[in-house]
């Protein structure tokens, strides 16, 4: 369960490094400072949706990769222990922001609807994070390679979550940073084909299915992520569904801003299975040749004995 509480826990550090104040609210009663705004567990802002799913989402595929490397060494019941120590950090990070949030939120309709949909949101993190986490430590191979590819996604959200603290403070600025967070999940989710390999039918589906991960995740984050924070809209529900329908066409059809990540995951998967295919090949080489040796040594040993036997027998006669 440690594991579990631990895994967790690092998907919410990057909020957790920020001091945890709630972002500043438009339904909020009072004015209020930034500095003063209560401490919460998850960032509850129509600003931050994506980084409520990083936070999420990468606790659980850490806690995957954890239990799949550890599983031939955890207790019978280990997995269960470390998924409930995930689910305990998660649903009461979701409880103590959300009661936090509706405390000093306006007595209005609006509120109401707009802290449900955080919630509802949060909660649906959960459940995808939960799916991540088992296909990558209970699936075969194939499996593993689509929670893999979700996570890869999470994981560029929470690393923009990670550094937009650092976003133009005095020491420097590493808004240059942000430009490379789009080429991350293009290099994991092409280690994870290099790692689960193409070698089965159902290998080679989840493959093409995890580049159609890294084709439309990004497209339909960007187009939820511009309509929801679009405040214009936010009392016009239609117009904002439009907008974030052609968002989304836009991002997913262009393609200088498609092709480009999927050619390098397609890269690095390449890369990946030719170094799998060399280490696989020298460690079979290495094996054949022993062995040879070994049976040399054998016939060798099988010989000599021979021989000796022919020598006594001629001593003999």
């Amino acid at each position: 369960m440690l594991l579990g509480v631990a895994s967790a826990t690092l998907g919410l550090l990057p909020w957790l490094a920020t001091g945890m104040r709630l972002p500043l609210q438009n339904l909020w009663q009072f004015d209020t400072m930034p500095e003063a705004m209560p401490i919460v567990l998850l960032p509850f802002s129509q600003y931050a949706l994506t980084s409520i799913v990083g936070l999420v989402v990468v606790g659980s595929t850490v806690a995957g990769v954890v239990a799949r490397a550890l599983r031939r060494r955890m207790p019978r019941r280990g997995f269960a222990g470390l998924f409930a120590g995930v689910l305990a950090v998660q649903v009461v990070a979701v409880a103590q922001t959300a009661i936090a949030v509706q405390a000093g939120l306006q007595q209005r309709l609006e509120s109401t609807l707009y802290l449900v949909a955080l919630i509802a949101l949060a909660l649906f993190s959960i459940a995808a994070g939960a799916l991540v986490l088992w296909l990558i430590a209970r699936a075969p191979r194939a499996g593993a390679l689509i929670g893999l590819a979700f996570g890869a996604i999470a994981v560029s959200f929470w690393a923009s979550t990670l550094l937009h603290p650092f976003l133009g403070v005095a020491t420097g600025d590493v808004s240059w940073l942000l430009g490379w967070l789009r080429w991350l999940p293009a290099v994991l989710i092409g280690a994870a084909i290099a790692w689960c390999g193409v070698g089965t039918v159902g290998r080679v589906v989840a493959a093409i299915a995890s580049l159609v991960v890294l084709w439309i995740a990004p497209a339909l984050a960007t187009a939820v992520s511009n309509a929801v924070g679009t405040r214009v809209l936010a009392t016009r529900p239609a117009e904002m569904l439009d907008y974030g329908v052609g968002v989304f066409a836009a991002a997913s059809t262009m393609p200088e801003v498609v092709l480009p990540p999927i050619i390098v995951a397609i890269a690095v998967a390449v890369v990946g299975l030719a170094v799998r295919a060399g280490v696989s090949s020298a460690a079979s080489s290495r094996s054949h040749h022993a062995d040879g040796s070994g049976a040399t040594v054998d016939g060798g040993a099988t010989g000599g004995s021979g021989s000796g036997s022919g020598a006594s027998g001629g001593a003999e006669g």
